[in-house]
């Protein structure tokens, strides 16, 4: 759908600009379909019991039916996910990804989608407000010059590459391990003025080469976090959206981008923190609720907690 939108008139946004998600973001057509591509895939799992994603208000209930061959009612899981990361960029061709995590689904939940949920159905419905320690996979597909699958069960980091001549993932990227420092930081550096003192000021080192390492960084953003965050897996660095004055809370979503994405950097043996706090122990407490993150190279992201601790 991505590399044919340009052909098949999916570029632009949904209804004209008239659809508006929770966020209170214009959704793009791709963001709209792509949401009900994955949430229909995952209903015929039959595995699936809620889901979360970016694009919808509340966690949806996905009763599947008993008469599915792959039903296993004891087998339940909760999907979160973003559909369709950098979507916004996606009519220039720039890279776009899913980013999905899953949980466990540890209660009964079978109740109807309503405006008017009771407040005991609403939470049973957001047991997918879980910090990231427990999830028990995550990973992203980025659509770019090829398309990689890269995932963690919680045994290391793996990437996969399409192979389209057989329509089929192909191991590419065995145990990826992050290199401990690097000379690459990702950064909006337009909201360098709203950054707090530490954070401003370990970037200043940086760029003048006077930081821990004694690396001179140059700087690499493409604005799309899936795009960013593979480059940092593979190369090393650092990648964040801190928090600033405009966004006091970070801009990324802690359950669906923030938990995920941090979930595999640790297990590619990163780092990921706010600044003052680990990003997998935040327990979320709604389910758009959004969290400043820096990840990346181990001794490099330390570098920016030292520099948060000393303040």
């Amino acid at each position: 759908m991505v590399k044919r939108s340009q052909l098949t008139g999916l570029t632009g946004l949904a209804e004209g600009g008239g659809s508006i998600n929770i966020q209170g973001e214009e959704q793009k057509q791709l963001d709209v379909m792509t949401n009900e591509v994955l949430k229909r895939a995952l209903r015929f799992t039959g595995k699936l019991g809620v889901l979360a994603s970016e694009e919808e208000d509340v966690p949806v209930d996905v009763p599947s039916r008993k008469t599915d061959v792959m039903f296993d009612e004891t087998s339940k899981y909760v999907a979160v996910f973003d559909p369709l990361d950098g979507s916004s960029n996606v009519d220039a061709g720039i890279p776009t990804g899913t980013i999905f995590g899953i949980f466990e689904h540890e209660e009964e939940c079978v109740v109807e989608n309503s405006s008017d949920m009771t407040e005991d159905e609403m939470k049973c419905l957001v047991n997918t407000l879980k910090p990231g320690t427990d999830l028990i996979a995550s990973g992203y597909c980025l659509y770019s010059s090829s398309c990689f699958f890269v995932m963690t069960i919680g045994n290391g980091v793996y990437g996969f590459t399409l192979d389209e001549n057989i329509g089929e993932f192909v191991l590419s990227h065995p145990n990826i391990k992050i290199p401990p420092t690097s000379k690459i930081y990702s950064f909006n550096e337009a909201n360098m003025p709203q950054w707090d003192p530490p954070m401003r000021s370990t970037v200043e080192k940086w760029r003048l080469g006077t930081g821990a390492s004694g690396n001179q960084f140059s700087s690499r953003y493409i604005g799309s976090m899936v795009g960013d965050v593979h480059r940092t897996l593979l190369y090393g660095g650092v990648f964040g959206y801190p928090s600033d004055k405009k966004n006091k809370n970070g801009k990324l979503r802690l359950l669906y981008e923030g938990a995920p994405m941090s979930y595999l950097m640790e297990q590619a043996g990163g780092l990921s923190t706010t600044g003052t706090e680990r990003v997998l122990e935040i327990v979320p407490e709604e389910v758009h609720q959004r969290v400043p993150i820096v990840m990346g190279s181990r001794d490099d992201v330390q570098e920016i907690i030292d520099a948060y601790k000393n303040a």
